[in-house]
C-alpha cells in the first residue's frame, strides 16, 4: 500500500531492428532474446510486445545499402519508414519511436559526415533533419535523436514544423556517454565503427555536471523529452536531470547491461527474472518515467503473473 515506486508493462519501450527480407527473424547472438526482424515479423514482435502491455517500440534499421553519408536513413522507402508504416496499420495504438542517427547507415560506422577521421557536426545536421522529415512523413509518433551532436534538436524541431510535423514529439539522448556497455548493439545493429570510436561526440563518463548542460541546451532548443543513456552506471545523472527539468525523462537500459543479467542467468549464478525486475525498479526509483530496455516484453509478462521485485 505504501510502496514508493512501481513497475507496470507501459513504463518500458522495446527497441527492435528492422532488416531487410522477409520471414527472417535473425538471433542476435550476445544478446539472448533479440532479434533482427524483417518488417514482417517485426510487426509480430510489436504484437507480442503490445499483448503483453507494452505501448511503445524504439526502432533501428539495417539498410541494404550503406554509404559514407548514410543516405538510405532519409530514403522515403528506407527499412525504418517500411517498418513505421506496417506497424500504424497493424497496431494503429502503438507508440512508434524513431532513434534518428546514421551509425547503421554509414559504411563507416560513425554517426555523421566525415571530415577526414573527424566527424563535421554542422554537416551531419543538414541529413538528421532530412532523415526526420522522411520518417515523420511515413506516420513516426516521436523522434529521438542519438547522434550527439551540437544544435541537433533545434535543426530537427524547425525542420519538422517547417513541413508540417509540428505534432511529432523529440525525445532527445540528452545525456548520451561514450560507454564500453554499448558492444551487444553494436552487433545487433551491425554499426560498429570502422575506425577510432566516439568519444569526440558521445560523453566523457566522468563528466556528472557536463551531463546536466547538455540536457539544458536540449531543453532550451525544443526537446519535448529526454534520455540518459546507459541507465545504471549513470542513475545519479538520471537523478539529477528527472529533478532539475521535470520533462518525462527515459532512460536507456543498454545492451551491456541486459546481456550481463541473462550471461550470469544462464549461468545460474542470479535469478534473471527477478535481478532484470530489480534492475528496472532501481531505474524507475531514479526518476525515469520510461525505461528503454530489451527486456520489455520479459518483464511485461513476469509481471502480469503477479510477481514484484
Amino acid at each position: 500500500m505504501v510502496r514508493e515506486t512501481r513497475l507496470a508493462p507501459e513504463d518500458f519501450i522495446l527497441p527492435l531492428f528492422a532488416r531487410p527480407g522477409e520471414g527472417i527473424a535473425k538471433p542476435v547472438g550476445s544478446m539472448p532474446g533479440v532479434y533482427q526482424h524483417s518488417v514482417d515479423k517485426l510487426v509480430e514482435a510489436a504484437a507480442e510486445a503490445w499483448e503483453a502491455g507494452v505501448q511503445s517500440v524504439l526502432l533501428f534499421g539495417l539498410p541494404e545499402h550503406k554509404d559514407a553519408v548514410g543516405s538510405s536513413a532519409w530514403d522515403d522507402d528506407g527499412i525504418v519508414q517500411r517498418a513505421i508504416r506496417a506497424l500504424n496499420e497493424a497496431l494503429p495504438g502503438l507508440v512508434t519511436i524513431a532513434d534518428l542517427c546514421f551509425c547503421e547507415y554509414t559504411d563507416h560506422g560513425h554517426c555523421g559526415v566525415l571530415e577526414g577521421d573527424t566527424v563535421n557536426n554542422d554537416a551531419t545536421l543538414e541529413n538528421l533533419a532530412r532523415q526526420a522529415v522522411s520518417l515523420a512523413a511515413a506516420g513516426v509518433d516521436v523522434i529521438a535523436p542519438s547522434d550527439m551532436m551540437d544544435g541537433r534538436i533545434a535543426m530537427v524541431r524547425e525542420a519538422l514544423d517547417e513541413e508540417g510535423f509540428d505534432d511529432v514529439a523529440i525525445l532527445s539522448y540528452a545525456a548520451k556517454f561514450a560507454s564500453a556497455f554499448y558492444g551487444p548493439f553494436r552487433e545487433a545493429a551491425e554499426s560498429a565503427p570502422s575506425f577510432g570510436d566516439r568519444k569526440t561526440y558521445q560523453m566523457d563518463p566522468a563528466n556528472r555536471r557536463e551531463a546536466l548542460r547538455e540536457v539544458a541546451l536540449d531543453v532550451d532548443e525544443g526537446a519535448d523529452m529526454v534520455m540518459v543513456k546507459p541507465a545504471v552506471p549513470y542513475l545519479d545523472v538520471l537523478s539529477d536531470v528527472a529533478e532539475t527539468f521535470g520533462l518525462p525523462t527515459a532512460a536507456y537500459h543498454v545492451s551491456g547491461e541486459y546481456a550481463m543479467i541473462k550471461a550470469a542467468a544462464e549461468k545460474g549464478w542470479i535469478d534473471g527474472d527477478r535481478v532484470l525486475l530489480e534492475t528496472l525498479l532501481s531505474i524507475r526509483r531514479a526518476g525515469a518515467d520510461l525505461v528503454v530496455t530489451y527486456g520489455a516484453v520479459e518483464a511485461a509478462k513476469i509481471l502480469g503473473q503477479g510477481w514484484e521485485p
